[in-house]
């Protein structure tokens, strides 16, 4: 389920606008039966202007869908001048999401004489019924193919002709009053940020999929993309990520994310990745982006850790590990390069300046040689660089950076400071207020590096012990363990008394209790596991109540407030007030309460099903814990649902992301 993309209309109004020939031409009776219905059948909804109901300026309203739509379509059918202006304005706003259309002969004119026009077939001033459907699939595919063209496809004139002419920021153009849009993008962006906030990735992925309109949703999927990455759900970030780059394909930080996704993926054997991919990704940037620190500071840190993974292996002696070190001196060496070269485009940037200055040293102390320069030379760049590290952390404002600071100029103590002075130093960092667990031993595993080769080890004991002993005194931060498998669950209700046809009678609930109990059997399902599901009358909570049995955590989430969704999905049910108590019954043992959709998500978007919606937040909440954890368990008669989003779609969409459901047929039940 996702929200579908917006296409504006641009055509004449009314049904007496006289054709070329003079023959009056029903432009709305052309707009139901062809324009809008093609519109729909390609996945988009249709509006024209003059189906705003507000007060104010039509005008204001058509540049705001001229701007933010995903999809222009012209009518050039006849020489009207609001059209061909509404034209020229979406093509100096957007280089692409035109599509040309006319009845009859195409227009002439010379600025779009050129372009592709798709012809429909016009009889006494009505689309000719003999090519109607054929006019209307056309028109579909002609929109389908617009929309699928690859981003970089300019349609404009415009920015065919000027390339290097830049797309406005529509975030930039909010009327007053504001279009009835701005109040949704409001509404969806604060959703968004509140699930960003508390953490719930399944929260954010179907957000993403309901933004309003393809800007949002590139900058949706990237964050979502983030969040994974942080989350270290790197498979599932990539897929998000490429969503975004799909729609823009140079965004930068976009670029950087997926970068950082195929390094840690390259620790994961089996995930097709390597450092090699991730260092070939991060040049491809600067290609584009030849001055970006943060895209030159990654690829020293791909390097640095390549040059690591060779020779820090356990078991091995510290000469051992220095020979090795040395033999991989050509990784030490880029590595330090890609951070210089940060440093120097950014001298504030002292994060890339103290890992160039400290691989610098290491490579010193290794004896490395390097022809491109004499050993005087290299020690006085290396000074000097010091000293403008030390002066870019000293000058640090930032309270959220200031540990960063102070343990830079701690680890330039270690260079070359007495350890007592090392001492002090990373004392004066371990006394920032704030300072988390995670950044203490990030550190630690620095100079554990240091150590590992010898380095300064007085100076480097020092530091360590200093950082040790405040790792000693704080107790890591709790975090949940992560789930070895998480069950997520689809079934039917209990059938209620007046279903006409039955198929989940009451008759049948011995077998599907037996049935679920043998799935999670086969599973092993335990207090390991996760599983999320609703709460419904019937599968629901039959699967909750063996879950339970067995001590998996449970988790619920509901399409409608609680008082509602027992009202629709547990008392209509046969024996409905003894389904009420089994729900409350469940309830009491959850560990954590109930989600409600409309509480956590925001209203449902218009013309999306509750279920649908509901369905795909299980899905995502479920997918955003691990992809290769989820089995979906299903109860189901392998047929379709009683409205969108039933069993069918979840299958559907499980099977095509894992393929690891276990499908109990009701069909095969006793009753």
């Amino acid at each position: 389920m996702s929200i579908r993309p917006h296409a504006f209309v641009a055509m004449p109004f009314g049904s007496d606008k006289k054709g070329p020939d003079g023959t009056p031409i029903d432009f709305n009776t052309i707009y139901k039966v062809l324009i809008a219905p093609a519109i729909e059948e390609a996945g988009l909804s249709a509006w024209r202007a003059d189906q705003e109901q507000r007060a104010g300026d039509i005008r204001t309203d058509m540049f705001e869908e001229l701007l933010m739509a995903d999809l222009v379509v012209a009518d050039l059918t006849i020489d009207n001048p609001n059209v061909w202006y509404e034209l020229g304005v979406r093509h100096a706003l957007r280089a692409r999401g035109v599509v040309l259309i006319s009845g009859g002969a195409s227009p002439k004119a010379f600025d779009i004489y050129t372009d592709r026009k798709l012809r429909y077939g016009l009889a006494g001033g009505l689309p000719d019924p003999a090519t109607l459907e054929a006019d209307r699939h056309a028109l579909a595919e002609a929109i389908r193919a617009t929309m699928d063209a690859a981003p970089e496809r300019k349609v404009s004139p415009v920015y065919s002709l000027m390339p290097g002419l830049s797309e406005p920021d529509w975030r930039s153009f909010r009327a007053d009053p504001p279009a009835p849009f701005w109040a949704t993008h409001d509404a969806w962006e604060r959703s968004l940020k509140l699930a960003l906030s508390e953490g719930r990735i399944g929260d954010l992925l179907v957000l993403a999929e309901e933004a309003p309109v393809t800007a949002l949703r590139a900058d949706a999927w990237h964050t979502a993309g983030a969040a994974l990455r942080k989350a270290d759900q790197y498979t599932l970030a990539l897929d998000y990520l490429d969503r975004a780059l799909d729609v823009e394909p140079g965004r930068l930080d976009t670029l950087r994310e997926k970068g950082i996704c195929i390094e840690r993926l390259s620790l994961k054997p089996g995930s097709g990745m390597s450092l090699a991919r991730a260092r070939a990704h991060y040049e491809q940037i600067l290609e584009r982006h030849p001055e970006d620190t943060e895209t030159r500071s990654l690829l020293g840190r791909v390097c640095k850790r390549d040059w690591t993974d060779r020779w820090r292996k356990a078991g091995r002696t510290v000469d051992q590990m220095r020979s090795d070190a040395l033999d991989g001196s050509e990784l030490l060496l880029a590595a330090a390069d890609s951070y210089r070269a940060a440093f120097r485009q950014s001298p504030g940037h002292y994060f890339s300046g103290i890992n160039a200055v400290t691989l610098m040293q290491l490579a010193r102390h290794l004896a490395v040689e390097d022809e491109r320069s004499t050993p005087e030379a290299r020690e006085r760049d290396t000074q000097l660089m010091a000293g403008a590290v030390r002066f870019a952390a000293d000058s640090e404002k930032k309270s959220s950076a200031m540990y960063w600071a102070k343990v830079t100029l701690a680890d330039l103590a270690v260079l070359d400071s007495e350890p007592e002075l090392v001492r002090r130093a990373y004392k004066r960092a371990c006394a920032v207020q704030d300072l988390d667990w995670f950044s203490l031993d990030s550190t630690r595993s620095q100079l554990q590096l240091l150590a590992d080769l010898n380095f300064r080890p007085d100076a480097v004991r020092a530091a360590l012990d200093v950082v040790g002993s405040e790792l000693d005194h704080r107790e890591r931060p709790d975090q949940r363990t992560p789930p070895r498998q998480v069950l997520l669950f689809s079934g039917h209700m209990m059938d209620a008394p007046d279903r006409p046809t039955p198929r989940f009678p009451p008759a049948m609930e011995p077998a599907a209790a037996a049935a679920i109990e043998a799935v999670l059997a086969q599973l092993d399902a335990g207090p390991a596991d996760v599983a999320l599901c609703q709460a419904a009358a019937g599968g629901d909570l039959l699967f909750l109540e063996a879950c339970q049995r067995r001590g998996v955590r449970c988790q619920v989430l509901l399409p409608f407030e609680e008082p509602d969704f027992l009202r629709q999905s547990v008392v209509r049910s046969a024996n409905g007030h003894a389904w009420r108590d089994r729900f409350f019954a469940v309830q009491a043992k959850l560990s954590e309460p109930m989600r409600e959709m409309p509480e956590a998500l925001g209203p449902a978007p218009k013309d999306v099903s509750p279920y649908e919606r509901c369905n795909l937040w299980l899905q995502k909440s479920a997918l955003a814990l691990g992809i290769d954890k989820v089995r979906c368990v299903l109860l189901w008669d392998g047929g379709g649902s009683d409205g969108p989003g039933g069993t069918a779609h979840m299958k559907a969409e499980v099977e095509r992301l894992t393929g690891r459901v276990f499908h109990i047929d009701t069909r095969t039940l006793a009753v």
